[in-house]
């Protein structure tokens, strides 16, 4: 019989039960003594889990009781613990607000990556998806609307907002669709401040119940990484915008009163070091500082609903899901992970890149909708020269006012080693892709060449994630595939698994794995409080096909 490592002068709860009467009474027949067995029925946490002792061996059983008994026939017991499900993780608060099964969210990855089909696939095994509306055109997101409210009519499902500083109308459209479309829940993602879109959004979905209590049928969960932008989204919308709002007859008088006693969100994601937008905040120092803020901010307003804190940013094995939920997060959010799953709408090309990536294989590099500011993004370099690429453009937008300023050899190497065409000939597609979006950014270009170069820059940017999601060959190595080092810390936990090759990660197996493995880590450390010293290799859950 092989014994689980233990140190017995850590046994301060067994020390007192084996000087009292209380033995375990049940058949040895159920008791394992082996690894392999043992192992085993501490990962099945939904059955009592009792640690027992005879003759120096210990072993571990689901069945019998604990009694009080000094009867020779009662087994020693070392401690026990309750069953656990995976549904206790996190706040219970979560999950009725949003109609889902467990504290866990994929979040939304830009130009449809969160697909229609890992919306829908969540959101059929009552878990909540947020649909990547980033970058698409209005029509696009309006199909992806009609087919994910057919297959889900009473959800859960959320659609991604993603502030566009430079393209208002873009932002403001959206919501349109949004309220237009009954969308009752957004994710609100690289907000730097509350615009009157999302402030609209949010305040046109108040009212008042037949007994006076305030209804929110506008849900927004925030995803943030600074507490400046934390508090706003914390806080009830400003009253400047409410008036504003008044003004153009776009909510009541009423709603504009309501909104002053509830806040601008129900739910803050706090993202820490993630794949895309990113400052790259560890979530251990994060998490932490927006609680405290949260509490803070309840003790000014009182909010009859208070604010549900979530994690996300580094969330991609058990033991990180587990270390958020032990941080206080009410909920955890994965992205990056489930870009390499069989739903996630990009390449398989793209998702075998992902599942062959590393913790170290990441950069920054400039983003496309937020050029002029200097934002950076998080992506995967392996194999890839766009972090490198697009960074030289951001160089040439600081160092020059305009086109025509760059020598002509290094405009000429622009134009043979990234573009691939003449700088005349991309501009000309540049008005033509933005007289169909956004024909204001071609107007404010006309007399302000350096705005006209980096839309002409942009233009590399953004079809740099179209040429990845399509698997475009001849533009490989200029692919921008956004992901934080989190992927990395996935692959190697399903290494030698069947989760290992792309072609089998399901977007529903990944969410399950995660919460299991979540759960039994959790239960292993209440044992291990309880003093049973166990050995390293009962940590280590590895994802088996259900």
């Amino acid at each position: 019989m092989a014994s689980v490592l233990l140190c017995d002068k850590h046994l301060d709860w067994a020390t007192k039960q084996s000087q009292s009467t209380f033995r375990w009474l049940g058949s040895l027949e159920t008791v394992s003594w082996d690894i392999a067995e043992i192992q085993t029925k501490l990962n099945t946490i939904k059955k009592p889990c009792y640690v027992v002792r005879q003759n120096g061996h210990i072993g571990v059983t689901h069945e019998g009781t604990i009694q009080e008994t000094d009867s020779h026939q009662a087994i020693e017991i070392l401690t026990a613990v309750s069953p656990i499900y995976t549904h206790q993780l996190g706040d219970s608060q979560f999950c009725s607000a949003h109609g889902i099964k467990y504290a866990y969210m994929a979040g939304a990855m830009a130009n449809g990556i969160a697909s229609e089909e890992l919306v829908i696939a969540l959101g059929k095994t009552g878990i909540l998806g947020s649909f990547g509306a980033g970058g698409l055109m209005l029509d696009r997101i309006e199909s992806a609307i009609h087919r994910i409210q057919e297959a889900l009519p009473s959800g859960p499902y959320a659609f991604n907002l993603i502030h566009s500083p430079s393209e208002a109308a873009i932002e403001r459209r959206s919501i349109e669709l949004y309220i237009k479309r009954g969308i009752k829940t957004i994710e609100a993602s690289a907000f730097l401040g509350l615009t009157s879109s999302v402030v609209h959004y949010r305040v046109s979905g108040l009212q008042l119940s037949s007994a006076g209590h305030i209804e929110i049928n506008h849900k927004i969960i925030a995803k943030v990484s600074r507490a400046e932008v934390a508090t706003k989204f914390m806080s009830p919308a400003p009253t400047k915008i409410l008036q504003q709002l008044l003004e153009q007859g776009l909510i009541s008088e009423q709603q504009a009163k309501l909104a002053e006693t509830v806040p601008m969100a129900d739910d803050i994601t706090v993202e820490g070091d993630s794949g895309g937008h990113t400052d790259n905040r560890p979530i251990v120092a994060l998490l932490p500082t927006i609680l405290q803020l949260r509490h803070e901010i309840q003790e000014k307003y009182r909010y009859e609903t208070p604010i549900r804190v979530g994690a996300a940013g580094g969330i991609g094995t058990p033991h990180s899901v587990l270390a958020a939920f032990m941080m206080g997060a009410a909920y955890v959010v994965t992205g990056s992970v489930n870009q390499a799953c069989v739903e996630a709408g990009t390449s398989a090309q793209v998702k075998q890149l992902l599942a062959q990536a590393s913790i170290t294989d990441m950069a920054m590099a400039p983003a496309a909708d937020m050029f002029e500011m200097g934002v950076r993004l998080q992506v995967l370099k392996r194999g890839s020269f766009f972090p490198m690429r697009a960074q030289k453009l951001f160089d040439y937008y600081q160092k020059y006012q305009a086109i025509e300023e760059i020598p002509s050899k290094e405009r000429q190497q622009l134009e043979q080693q990234i573009f691939r065409k003449d700088l005349d000939t991309v501009w000309q597609e540049t008005v033509a892709y933005f007289q169909q979006r956004d024909p204001d950014q071609i107007a404010r270009s006309i007399n302000h060449p350096q705005r006209k170069m980096a839309l002409i820059f942009r233009s590399y940017l953004g079809q740099a994630s179209r040429w990845a999601i399509t698997g475009d060959k001849s533009r490989e190595a200029d692919y921008q595939i956004w992901c934080g080092p989190t992927m990395g810390a996935f692959n190697a936990w399903v290494e030698g698994t069947y989760l290992k090759q792309p072609e089998n990660r399901r977007v529903v197996d990944v969410a399950a794995h995660l919460m299991q493995g979540a759960a039994i880590l959790y239960r292993l450390q209440m044992l291990k409080l309880q003093g049973l010293e166990l050995a390293h290799h009962y940590f280590q859950y590895l994802p088996e096909p259900f």
